[in-house]
């Protein structure tokens, strides 16, 4: 919510309000995602050697301390100065607080026998609530005439909460090694502490189950994207203005917020995380066929409609899917390094991919949905060769490389 009160309306205030070019506001905006999705490895990394717990609390304070400096930021150099320590800030605690997430589930996965999808699902879900009610938080203040710089000040302010929340109640955990370290003879303890890091790199990056997850999410980012490449063209082209995009992507936030338990409840029991993962790739799939297959209907709305919600449906099965298989393909001590990879790497490709998907926009109606479908479609394929993972019908074995 903090993050969402502020970033919708960051690409005005620096156009508008500062006077930046076009290319100087996309290049800020893109230093931005890059500092974050693109370093989210770093702070699995550094969340691996010292815990989740440092890396949090760390990662919150430099959040506080970015949106206070872009609240009174007026010059170019502080902009970016301001945006890179935002997105870093979240290099750090995202992935320190996924990878605690993902392992918390499985212990209460192994305690009670719930599905660990239940309580990625319940992060998922909160997540898309945050991102619902923070442009609305954003937009209340600028009528009341609190401006950007209000905006981002209660941003800060949200991190705030969210730092003493996190400072009062996320437990004091050792780093996996170190326990490790207090639970094996000393003659093994010692070559676990000489290990190289490199070598938990070498772990994650050779892992060659891990990479093809990787890459399968990857190619569901790289489709999800398409709600802020495609989507406003399609929503333009059928009523003539973007005015309509605002309400399907309050449409998406609110049914990731409404049905996201719902349908985890419904298939984490019944079905494998794999089987999870290639059906959402799969529904994500007939999102795009089904742009050009749906009738215009009301507002010529229907198709937009109909790409959002069934987008959406499959996030709402792969999502959780994904995060859950992470803890069976590499061994718990890489986890924090794991979390922060699938995030890196699927960042990559979204970048080398909306290159190629923008020059489908030129390409004729039926040509371009039908590419755009056989993304995910393939990211299905490579989901098949996958372990089964834990939970549902078909139990699958733990497997760890490296």
């Amino acid at each position: 919510m903090g993050f969402y009160a502020v970033l919708p309306y960051l690409a005005t205030h620096l156009g508008s309000g500062l006077g930046m070019a076009g290319w100087l506001v996309g290049l800020v905006l893109g230093l931005r995602t890059f500092s974050q999705q693109g370093l989210f490895v770093v702070g699995g990394a550094l969340t691996d050697r010292y815990g989740p717990r440092p890396v949090v609390l760390t990662g919150c304070a430099l959040r506080i301390a970015g949106f206070g400096w872009l609240a009174f930021a007026g010059s170019t150099a502080t902009v970016i100065g301001a945006v890179l320590l935002i997105g870093f800030a979240a290099a750090l605690f995202s992935p320190a607080v996924e990878s605690e997430a993902a392992r918390e589930a499985v212990r209460h996965e192994r305690d009670t026998g719930a599905p660990r999808a239940h309580v990625l699902a319940l992060f998922s879900a909160a997540g898309q609530a945050g991102a619902f009610l923070g442009p609305l938080l954003g937009s209340l203040l600028l009528l009341l005439g609190g401006g950007f710089r209000a905006a981002c000040l209660a941003g800060a302010l949200v991190f705030v909460a969210v730092l003493t929340g996190h400072a009062r109640l996320m437990p004091h955990t050792a780093p996996v090694r170190e326990r490790e370290r207090v639970q094996e003879p000393a003659p093994h303890a010692v070559t676990r502490t000489a290990q190289p890091a490199r070598s938990s790199w070498r772990a994650v990056f050779a892992n060659r189950p891990f990479l093809l997850l990787c890459l399968a999410y990857s190619t569901y980012l790289v489709a999800y994207n398409q709600l802020y490449l495609s989507l406003p063209v399609e929503v333009e082209r059928a009523t003539g203005s973007q005015a309509a995009l605002g309400w399907l992507f309050a449409l998406s936030s609110l049914l990731v917020v409404v049905a996201q338990l719902p349908v985890t409840r419904c298939s984490a029991r019944r079905i494998a995380p794999r089987t999870e993962l290639v059906t959402g790739l799969a529904v994500v799939a007939a999102g795009f066929a089904a742009v050009p297959l749906t009738p215009a209907g009301p507002g010529g709305l229907l198709p937009g409609a109909a790409l959002v919600v069934l987008l959406t449906l499959g996030q709402m099965l792969l999502v959780p899917a994904a995060r859950g298989l992470v803890p069976d393909l590499v061994e718990d001590r890489h986890l924090g390094l794991a979390t922060g990879a699938l995030s890196s790497v699927s960042g990559i490709a979204v970048l080398a991919g909306s290159a190629a998907t923008g020059a489908l926009l030129e390409a004729s109606a039926p040509v371009r949905w039908a590419a755009l479908a056989a993304v995910p479609l393939a990211g299905a394929l490579l989901a098949f060769t996958l372990p089964a993972g834990r939970g549902g019908k078909e139990q699958g074995t733990r497997t760890v490389t490296g």
